[in-house]
């Protein structure tokens, strides 16, 4: 095993005396959940130093694993039945902590409940994601978070409008079949049958900064990574570029070039359009709404980390938002990732005082994503070695 050490970072034995041990990783994409992650490194380091108290908190940063992230945190788990991306019946969950909701677009219109993996980049809707909203307003949230990521849609979130009682006509009045290759037949919107929202308050939680079109649009960008070819791509633009000039005019707000209209298909579009919704950087949030900054007084160390630890991460993601907390708290930070791909220089910028990778004891990254689990217990070793040696840990209770 190897560890990639911040030259100006605490090194190992600097690790403040006494308190506990903060275990805050995002999942590790294809492998483990964050709360499957959080309690193989604690039941590791438990093993490893049974004397040091382990508090667990999966994090998230709005994207996919954010309503598993605040279940871990003690939010009750609501189950829905909504339709999929292609309108076949899943079972979605949201979470709630009084009036508030997380509601998580990937947990109903996302990639992974594509029915056996086959791309719908014309035809996937975001109607599900909106049949979750609306049971959270009938659950009497007053405070909904949504988290968008994972999406498998580029329908500018008009399937989230019809799912609210919003309808989308064609020039004969009829219904807009659902995707985003429909809307370049809208002709008109009702709104009569959407909520009243003046005392909800809609929160995206999301790092992205695309605008709704051009180059840098949802479907520029993002289509193809949903299966969108040269020729579906230009069908989504026009498409959303004819959601975008109705969807303004009836409004009366301007919303195509916001940061953020382009969110997970364009559905940061419609919330900011219909729903009135605030974007908020991800993880950050996310952070404040798990109690991050409490959880971290008296800490001796903080262990966040994801799947892949490099320049993408530096782009806001869930453990560079962790160390940058911890380090406004005081407390030092080291990261557990599947492979590594940042420089101690890197490191050291991003608070992050030492990284260790699975792909350091398991070059098979296959095999890696395969015995995730064992491998981050495997990790703990080094880890309390090196920052929990036991002479700095006083007698054993």
């Amino acid at each position: 095993m190897v560890s990639t050490a911040s030259p100006s970072a605490s090194s190992p034995g600097q690790v403040p005396a006494g308190g506990h041990v903060l275990v805050a990783p995002d999942k590790f994409k294809g492998s483990l959940s964050a709360p499957q992650v959080a309690r193989r490194l604690a039941d590791g380091l438990r093993r490893a130093r049974p004397q040091v108290p382990i508090v667990e908190l999966p994090i998230a940063d709005g994207g996919d694993g954010t309503v598993e992230a605040v279940i871990a945190a003690g939010w009750r788990r609501v189950e829905v039945k909504v339709a999929g991306p292609t309108g076949q019946p899943v079972t979605a969950a949201l979470a709630m902590n009084g009036d508030t909701a997380v509601v998580e677009m990937a947990a109903a219109s996302g990639l992974r409940l594509l029915p056996g993996g086959r791309p719908a980049p014309l035809s996937a809707t975001s109607l599900g994601t909106g049949q979750l909203i609306a049971h959270a307003l009938r659950l009497g949230a007053r405070r909904i978070v949504l988290g968008l990521g994972g999406s498998a849609c580029t329908d500018g979130g008009a399937g989230m409008v019809q799912a609210l009682g919003g309808r989308l006509l064609d020039a004969t009045g009829r219904d807009l079949p659902p995707g985003g290759a429909a809307l370049r037949a809208l002709h008109a919107l009702d709104l009569r049958g959407l909520p009243d929202l003046s005392r909800v308050q809609v929160i995206i939680a999301s790092d992205v900064d695309n605008p709704l079109l051009g180059r840098n649009g949802a479907a520029a960008v993002y289509g193809p990574q949903k299966g969108a070819g040269r020729e579906e791509v230009r069908v989504l633009e026009a498409g959303l570029r004819r959601w975008a000039d109705l969807a303004e005019a009836v409004s009366r707000k301007s919303a195509r070039d916001r940061p953020g209209a382009g969110a997970a298909g364009g559905l940061g579009f419609a919330a900011l359009v219909f729903l009135g919704a605030q974007i908020q950087p991800g993880i950050s949030f996310m952070l404040d709404l798990l109690g991050f900054a409490d959880k971290a007084k008296g800490a001796r160390l903080v262990i966040t980390g994801e799947g892949s630890l490099d320049a993408q991460s530096l782009r806001g993601k869930a453990p560079i938002g962790v160390a940058r907390a911890a380090a406004r708290a005081g407390v030092p930070v080291i990261a557990v990732a599947g492979r590594r791909g940042l420089t101690g220089e890197q490191l050291r910028r991003a608070r992050i005082q030492a990284a260790y990778a699975l792909s350091d004891i398991e070059p098979d990254m296959e095999r890696c994503m395969r015995q995730a689990g064992p491998l981050l217990e495997q990790l703990t070793v080094a880890i309390a070695d090196e920052w929990l040696p036991p002479s700095s840990l006083g007698p054993v209770a």
